[in-house]
């Protein structure tokens, strides 16, 4: 028998330690799309520490601890090597020699009284024994390491060293036992070479529970703010890359400052940061590293701009991003007469949006990159945010106008003056408190019931009820010494009984102008909400705004907003994975093992990176949202998600301190948005696009939505600007087709960028757009040519080529390879559902 141990962080370094597994020891439940992103890295196998302790026991006793996972159900030869850790990661019992533990350590002094080198080898056979049992060869892992160790490392290998020293004698003996130091990758040629017929799995590893009462779900939602402030840091970091790459002359800061934005997008992946389940003052220094990294690349993105814009040394503006948008404030924009607002768009495909930009009342005019005037209106901000106790701004209304045909990778810029008169192309939006409300365009129309709430919704002439409304669970609060006391907190969603309501009557306003209507509701002092349709759309749009989260009455809470339909769900429901593939839930269910819930809202609890939906044979219901939650349905026909979550105890599993979250000495308070789409089920036959395809194409451009770009124009006239300057721009010829995304365009070298294009439809998620596509990309940029092409693996650290993954089992043969075959023409990039494909472009300006 082989016996490998590994510290709970070993990584190689150089090219001879390319990373080829995943080793994931501490996440808290595995997403099924990071698997698949591991097989397109060419990895070999994944490594994991925490498995549900159900499934973890009944794969244990079936000596199914390791299995070939199948990560993808678009992906040809997506099965992934996966192996869960005996001990998490820590030391087997009796064995943890560090200065934090209270095991006796190796002695081994052969005139010592104290000599114990018999009993712990005795001790440790009979361990590797019974470990052994839970495994199909004749390799097992034992992990030797816990979280702080190895501060006196010597204490740790001195006892190491012994241990494989003694364990190793007893082969005289006849044990069959072999112990030696070793590397994940070894592990994985171990395995392989034993050609074993291997159990398999194609589901996801959540939710993770550790025991009957301790359910990791409620890090779904830990730290709201914190979590929308990374998905902006992302979205940032996308349009820094791409204008990094695409500026015609670099500057000497550009890679420092973009570096420095990649790396705390890096730390904020922490299972510790956007988890929500750090200590306070940890989760405020991430958002300060996070701030630092936004204004380094903003530097940028301010130069690459002013360059792309026409730079003349009197003319430069001073571009900056609205960093108080969230409360509708934004100083930049209340204090100026004239502004120009540039939308850059990151998509590979012309997009359109609708900019709200934060402003005092007043009548204004806005123009666009050829000098036409552009329908805007003004609506007024609602009074539950003008009320929020710490915002400091003047605006008392949103100009709202709407940006159309923003080129791809490009931008389009407007031109925005206060008037001191009223003008015909500034709306003024009326407000009313009425009977019978409804808002709608000539897509939908959404009913309000006598007592404010959301009641119905029409689309395609068909009314169906829907009826939206904000409830909370009381977290449990317990003392955590036994099971049943768990409390509910960073990590724990455990809720004490059934949902309460918030109120029965909600205090209505209406807004209806042109462009958009919106109804201002608000449930009580610390919930609001604005129910919004834009003119031509066909989703909804939810703003809503909770907290401070009341605790008075000593009793945590957790907000849920909770839509109810009259979709026939029959206990099924999906939520997304990682924001791509769509991943079949069953309400009471594991598809692997016999459950036994005995916390059956917390048990039902999902991730929802992007988007959930129910539907039956006749409509669909999906949701998407602008940050990680958790999210259920828990009743067939209904929708649930939890958007904010403060609580009184610690749930003992490591941060040490209540998530008690407060700001400028109050609750936190939290706003974001869900987009709401409701239409015909997938099941039902069309012509044009499927319900599931539009909201793939909404999805795509609300979460890379243009990024507004704000400049006084320093008394530079809207004839000035539209003379002197570049007022639109592209950087690159043709759009991709409609299935495939510009996941990654980035600097590489001095003469090449990295890009990575993404197919993100499933098989069979659209007739047409779930088809494999081919398109050309010689002659893709406008400014540049292509001069060499090279095709990677998805970490672009390996060229394709060169890398051949381990394929496992007794029938094996040839490694078969995710990616495409090579063609003559390598500019033809040819995609299947799901697929990324990598490239490293070597480009030259064209003359």
């Amino acid at each position: 028998m082989l016996l490998t141990w590994l510290t709970k962080t070993q990584l190689g370094s150089g090219e001879c330690g390319r990373p080829r597994a995943g080793w994931q020891i501490d996440p808290f439940g595995h997403s099924r799309e990071q698997g698949s992103l591991f097989v397109q890295m060419g990895y070999d196998g994944l490594f994991q520490g925490r498995l549900d302790f159900q499934d973890k026991n009944e794969r244990i006793a079936k000596q199914t601890m390791e299995m070939m996972w199948k990560t993808s159900a678009s992906l040809e030869h997506s099965e992934l090597f996966t192996s869960g850790l005996y001990y998490i990661y820590a030391p087997p019992p009796g064995f943890c020699f560090d200065v934090l533990c209270n095991d006796d350590p190796i002695i081994d002094g052969p005139y010592s009284a104290d000599n114990n080198v018999r009993e712990k080898i005795d001790l440790f056979l009979d361990t590797v024994q019974n470990v052994s049992k839970a495994y199909l060869t004749n390799n097992i892992i034992l992990t030797m390491g816990e979280d702080f160790h190895y501060q006196d490392a010597n204490m740790w290998f001195k006892n190491l060293d012994k241990l494989i020293k003694y364990t190793n004698a007893r082969q005289a003996e006849g044990s069959m036992v072999n112990a030696f130091y070793s590397t994940p990758s070894c592990y994985l040629n171990a395995v392989h070479d034993a050609n074993v017929d291997w159990p398999t799995k194609s589901d996801d590893f959540f939710p993770y529970e550790s025991d009957y009462h301790s359910f990791w779900t409620g890090y779904f939602t830990s730290r709201p703010t914190q979590k929308r402030y990374e998905r902006e840091g992302n979205h940032f970091l996308q349009v820094c890359k791409q204008l990094t790459a695409i500026a015609p002359t670099k500057e000497e800061f550009f890679d420092q400052h973009l570096t420095r934005l990649r790396e705390v997008m890096g730390v904020m992946q922490h299972h510790d940061a956007i988890t929500g389940t750090e200590k306070q003052h940890v989760a405020d220094d991430y958002n300060r590293m996070l701030y630092v990294g936004f204004e380094a690349c903003n530097a940028n993105t301010r130069s690459v701009l002013n360059q792309l814009t026409g730079e003349r040394e009197n003319f430069q503006f001073e571009w900056n991003y609205c960093k108080a948008q969230n409360i509708s404030a934004c100083e930049t924009t209340e204090s100026f007469e004239n502004l120009v607002v540039l939308l850059y768009n990151p998509l590979a495909h012309s997009t359109d949006d609708f900019v709200r930009l934060p402003v005092k009342e007043g009548q204004y005019v806005v123009q666009n990159d050829r000098g036409q005037a552009v329908p805007s209106t003004l609506i007024p901000i609602p009074s539950s945010i003008i009320d929020i106790p710490f915002r400091e701004s003047s605006a008392t209304h949103e100009l709202v106008f709407h940006a159309e045909a923003i080129a791809p990778v490009g931008y389009r810029s407007y031109y925005v003056s206060k008037e001191a008169v009223r003008v015909a192309t500034s709306q003024r939006a009326t407000i009313r408190q009425e009977d019978n409300v409804s808002i709608g365009n000539e897509h939908l129309t959404v009913t309000f019931d006598a007592n404010g709430f959301m009641s119905s919704v029409t689309v395609n002439g068909e009314t169906h009820p829907l009826k939206q409304n904000f409830l909370y669970y009381e977290g449990a609060y317990g003392n955590n010494e036994a099971y049943e006391n768990r409390s509910s907190g960073a990590y724990i969603f455990r809720p004490n009984g059934t949902e309460n309501t918030v109120t029965d009557v909600v205090e209505i306003q209406v807004v209806k102008t042109d462009l958009v209507q919106e109804v201002h509701q608000i449930f009580n002092e610390w919930i609001s909400q604005v129910i919004r349709v834009y003119a031509g759309q066909e989703h909804v749009e939810l703003e809503w705004l909770v907290g401070p989260i009341p605790i008075d009455d000593d009793k945590g809470k957790e907000i849920i907003s909770r839509f109810e339909s009259d979709i026939a769900s029959s206990g099924v429901f999906w939520t997304d994975s990682n924001g791509r593939e769509m991943l079949r839930r069953v309400r009471n269910k594991r598809e692997t093992w016999d459950l036994n819930l005995q916390e059956p809202l917390a048990g039902n609890y999902y991730p929802v990176t992007t988007k959930i939906t129910i539907e039956d044979d006749t409509s669909r219901l999906s949701l998407l949202i602008d940050r990680a939650q958790g999210g259920s349905s828990l009743t067939d026909g209904h929708l649930e998600l939890m958007v904010h979550r403060r609580l009184l105890r610690d749930d003992r599993f490591g941060v040490g301190e209540a998530l008690n979250e407060t700001q400028f000495g109050a609750g936190l308070v939290a706003r974001g948005k869900h987009w709401l789409i409701f239409g015909p089920s997938s099941k039902v036959s069309s012509q044009g696009q499927t319900q599931a395809a539009k909201e793939r194409v909404l999805q795509r451009r609300v979460h890379l939505a243009p990024w507004v770009f704000i400049a006084k124009t320093n008394g530079v006239s809207a004839k000035e600007f539209s003379g002197q300057t570049r007022r639109s721009f592209t950087s690159v010829k043709d759009v991709l087709p409609l299935s495939v995304h510009l996941l990654t365009l980035e600097p590489w070298t001095d003469d090449e960028v990295l890009v990575r294009f993404e197919h993100i439809f499933e098989t069979n998620e659209d007739p047409s757009l779930s088809q494999p596509v081919e398109f050309d990309i010689q002659d893709w940029f406008e400014h540049y040519q292509i001069t060499d092409i090279k095709e990677t693996t998805l970490a672009g650290n390996q060229l394709k080529s060169a890398s051949q993954r381990l394929v496992y089992g007794p029938r094996k043969s040839v490694a078969k390879d995710l990616f495409n075959a090579v063609k003559e023409n390598p500019y033809t990039i040819q995609l299947s559902p799901m697929q990324i494909r990598t490239y490293i472009l070597k480009i030259r300006p064209r003359f």
